[in-house]
């Protein structure tokens, strides 16, 4: 039997006492519990958003409810409890209460395997079923453990795991003057450490916890304004903007320009072949939504780029099957192997530091020596799965003569330019993305295709 899905790109989501009321995170808890056996040592930590307190009490109530050995870590990132249970070991799962980049009002939870990535889809299918059929797991009482354990050093472990693998001493000695932009949330728990470690000169912004942040989470160019102008005033080398839980780092340069994510990515991974010199395959994975310059500037060095579909755990699970060098999204989400298979926003910064202390250039240097492209983005309201699949087979039929990859949604590849359509994982819409060598072009082009997509659409 087909359940609706709770599971979107990553994790539970959603409003805070709306669909997040305890009712139904109890019950969703009590899924997860379900799905582990009894006496699973799971690991709980959260972000500081709204609700998130009555929601971890919830959630490790019904852990012990259901003979889960629980552990707390408090408040942490995303990435710090991953590399936890990753490299600590001997726990069965975790359990992270954040929505990420998601609006303020927003929490969720992800669970996360015994190797630190997200639990793979077929595992959070049969959770939604527990969920669904309320097959949930009661012990006796002489079963239950008498309470949950307190774990402190969950944070420090990250941070020196972080530094650990970058050359601090080299970066040390470039005197980098760095803004970061903590998002009012757990990466400002860590990042500033990281950086202190690697001797920069470091001002801090949003790094004070709130559920009423400053900003937006989402690190967007939109929503780092103050960033920018903080970059500019103060003439810092860079800034590290996060998202809620830190797993996301999107770069401003030194001349105040908000990078994109998979542009950022491009200059790491050719850190990790000129200067780091890892010894993995020369191959990367990222998502279909990432700019064509990945295929077009790494392919100089030899780099295999493996497409996949939107989703960091389709990301992992891909790198750690066929093994890449780095595995990366446009969004600021980074993932290096060395270091664990997630995107990890403190170890992306670190490697972009010492990148630049290898190069002795400005971050704005390194990213004027890439091809120039524009890119522009929107979406398009749906009803139905069904009016997404029309959207798609028309464009196959009007494109046929064109690159195609077709493993989310539809990506058109040109000589100049590139164009995404792929229905959200989480919102009734068609995500609609057109990159072009100039601003002109790109908009040319998106009209076309809306164009198209209002004639499919009869709208």
């Amino acid at each position: 039997m087909s359940y609706p899905r709770l599971f979107g790109t990553d994790g539970v989501r959603g409003i805070v006492n709306e669909f997040l009321t305890p009712e139904n995170v109890l019950r969703l808890t009590l899924a997860i519990a379900s799905y582990f056996s009894p006496g699973s040592r799971i690991i709980v930590g959260r972000d500081a958003r709204a609700g998130n307190n009555f929601i971890t009490h919830i959630v490790i109530g019904a852990l012990l409810a259901s003979g889960i050995k629980v552990y707390y870590a408090g408040l942490t990132p995303t990435p710090a409890l991953q590399y936890y249970i990753k490299s600590v070991g001997g726990f069965d799962a975790g359990i992270m209460i954040t929505a990420s980049h998601n609006p303020p009002q927003y929490s969720g939870i992800k669970v996360i395997a015994s190797d630190g990535v997200e639990l793979h889809r077929e595992g959070e299918r049969e959770i939604e079923r527990i969920y669904y059929e309320a097959r949930f797991r009661r012990v006796p009482w002489n079963q239950l453990s008498a309470d949950y354990v307190r774990v402190d050093d969950v944070n420090e472990h990250y941070v020196k795991g972080v530094v650990s693998l970058v050359d601090a001493e080299r970066i040390r000695s470039k005197g980098f003057k760095v803004i970061l932009d903590g998002a009012n949330n757990v990466p400002s728990l860590t990042s500033p450490k990281i950086l202190k470690y690697l001797g920069v000169k470091l001002i801090t912004l949003n790094t004070e916890l709130s559920h009423i942040p400053n900003r937006e989470p989402e690190p967007t160019p939109e929503n780092l304004i103050d960033t920018v102008n903080t970059v500019k005033s103060l003439g810092a080398d860079l800034a590290v903007a996060h998202d809620g839980d830190g797993d996301r780092a999107i770069f401003v340069d030194d001349k105040g320009r908000v990078l994109s994510g998979d542009r950022t990515a491009i200059l790491l991974c050719k850190h990790i072949i000129e200067y780091r010199g890892d010894k993995g395959p020369r191959r990367v994975v990222t998502a279909v939504s990432s700019s064509m310059l990945v295929e077009e500037i790494l392919s100089k060095y030899g780099i295999e780029v493996i497409w996949t579909k939107v989703g960091s755990i389709t990301i992992a699970r891909t790198m750690m099957k066929l093994g890449a060098i780095a595995g990366f999204e446009e969004n600021g989400g980074f993932m290096y192997p060395p270091h664990q298979y997630v995107r990890d926003g403190g170890m992306a910064a670190a490697l972009m530091l010492e990148y630049l202390s290898y190069t002795g250039k400005k971050l704005s240097e390194l990213i004027d020596e890439l091809p120039s492209r524009y890119i522009v983005k929107t979406k398009v309201p749906i009803k139905s799965r069904d009016e997404a699949l029309k959207v798609i087979n028309k464009l196959k039929e009007v494109y046929s003569k064109s690159r195609i990859i077709d493993i989310d949604g539809i990506k058109i590849v040109e000589r100049d330019y590139w164009i995404l359509v792929r229905p959200s994982g989480t919102e009734p819409i068609l995500r609609v993305f057109v990159e072009a060598v100039d601003e002109l072009s790109a908009n040319n082009i998106l009209n076309s295709v809306l164009n198209l997509i209002r004639e499919v659409l009869k709208r």
